[in-house]
């Protein structure tokens, strides 16, 4: 399961490198600088939680079930809140209503609160030392 995780976050850190320096360049000529600011977060968000990821891919304090459980929250969690940001950007520009994904977004927020409440729980349960 490690190996998963490992792979998934450094798949979704050089996705979200690309998405960053396209925010940074390509988009200030599509949306407003709002707008950019906003794409913005979803990406900053995106790899806080890659480097979450990375770091419980990486630990051995958490067993396989906990590292799948925190990776399928993050990964929701990223899907809801960074996508449904990321939505959000092309609003005015897209031609479908995506403005009825805004109350998605905070359900992203909990996924990922949860990922970090349950590494959080996992930790004080677990009988491992910290080497």
């Amino acid at each position: 399961m490690a190996r998963r995780v490992l792979a998934i976050a450094t798949l979704i850190g050089a996705l979200g490198i690309v998405l960053g320096a396209f925010g940074a360049h390509g988009l200030k000529k599509i949306v407003t600088e709002t707008q950019v600011a906003t794409f913005e977060i979803g990406v900053r968000y995106l790899m806080y939680h890659v480097f979450f990821l990375l770091f419980i891919g990486m630990s051995t304090m958490f067993t396989d079930k906990a590292k799948k459980v925190i990776m399928y929250l993050v990964l929701l969690g990223m899907l809801f809140f960074s996508g449904s940001i990321f939505l959000l950007t092309f609003k005015d520009i897209l031609p479908l209503k995506v403005s009825v994904i805004g109350p998605i977004t905070p359900l992203g927020g909990v996924l990922f609160i949860s990922a970090w409440l349950y590494a959080c729980i996992t930790v004080f349960k677990t009988k491992k030392s910290i080497k």
